[in-house]
């Protein structure tokens, strides 16, 4: 979903410096998870464990990202409505 906002909002193929950041640093919360293998969906999760301002900047890709999945990665966008 970040590649897909970075390629739609900042251009090019590569990830932007800005946006790389947000990729490593969800994926050092997803590393460092104290539920692990059991973590839910983040927006059920008792514990918010992004910075706030993290948590605004991938809120803001989610909402643009999310609805534009259906098209770019169908099979995921699908995966994930049903495991609601």
């Amino acid at each position: 979903m970040i590649e897909l906002w970075c390629r739609k909002n900042h251009g090019g193929q590569e990830l932007c410096s800005e946006c790389r950041e947000l990729l490593d640093y969800s994926l050092a919360r997803l590393d460092h998870c104290k539920f692990g293998a059991a973590k839910t969906k983040c927006h059920k999760c008792p514990v918010h464990c992004y910075r706030p301002d993290m948590r605004d900047k991938i809120r803001k890709v989610m909402r643009f990202s999310g609805p534009r999945m259906l098209f770019h990665h169908p099979l995921e966008a699908l995966r994930y409505l049903f495991s609601r």
